[in-house]
């Protein structure tokens, strides 16, 4: 779809349902094409099909495609009783993004997969801000808004400047709670400020390192 001089297109989860599930299990093997990573190599153990023309998308627009993943299913994966009969777990997603613009359905289905960290992100904006307005007034929320971005820019900066391991990945409850609502008090000595951090705290160091990895980024210039 054109809109505003845009090339827009649509990539959205679709469920197994019972017409999904038959044409799967009646879709020929050769069919299947090894599906890919994010870098381009093949993926271990998945595959990838098109059933565009096998499953009724009445209702949906026109040029409308229907992709499925099959794969190994990883420990601790959540399985329907069809994954544990097939002994796969599939995905199933719709798109309207035609095969003159490069969509084929090893490529179609990388780009999917990589919804779920556009998905994560917005998850994680919520919990920073955006999930909540304060007011029945426009402007109010507007301005709300704009500082639950940039919230949410600095949580991103501080990760990967600041942060190593486990918190350089973690999510806003968890940086919440593990180094933004410590307990500590500012005290002055020597013309000097100082944060002083409960001695007890578990990531008392991981705070103390973020503060001197602050500390040392290079001044902007003006």
């Amino acid at each position: 779809m054109r809109e505003y001089g845009l090339n827009l297109r649509f990539s959205v989860g679709h469920a197994v349902t019972e017409p999904v599930r038959r044409a799967i299990r009646s879709l020929p093997g050769a069919l299947w094409h090894p599906a890919l990573d994010q870098n381009g190599t093949m993926r271990d153990g998945a595959e990838v099909a098109e059933l565009t023309g096998m499953v009724d998308l009445a209702g949906y627009p026109v040029g409308t495609r229907i992709t499925v993943r099959r794969e190994r299913p990883h420990p601790g994966a959540q399985l329907s009783l069809f994954d544990h009969d097939e002994g796969l777990r599939h995905q199933v997603f719709l798109t309207d993004t035609p095969y003159s613009g490069g969509g084929s359905a090893q490529f179609l289905e990388v780009r999917h997969r990589g919804h779920a960290t556009v998905e994560d992100h917005i998850r994680c904006g919520k919990n920073t801000g955006f999930g909540r307005f304060p007011s029945r007034h426009f402007d109010v929320n507007a301005t709300w808004l704009e500082l639950s971005l940039t919230a949410i820019d600095l949580l991103a900066w501080a990760r990967v400047l600041l942060l190593d391991g486990e918190l350089a990945a973690a999510e806003p409850k968890k940086l919440r709670y593990r180094l933004l609502h410590v307990a500590a008090r500012l005290t002055r000595g020597g013309r000097r400020l100082r944060l002083r951090i409960s001695a007890t705290w578990p990531w008392r160091h991981e705070l103390a390192t973020a503060f001197h990895r602050l500390a040392a980024l290079p001044r902007p210039v003006d």
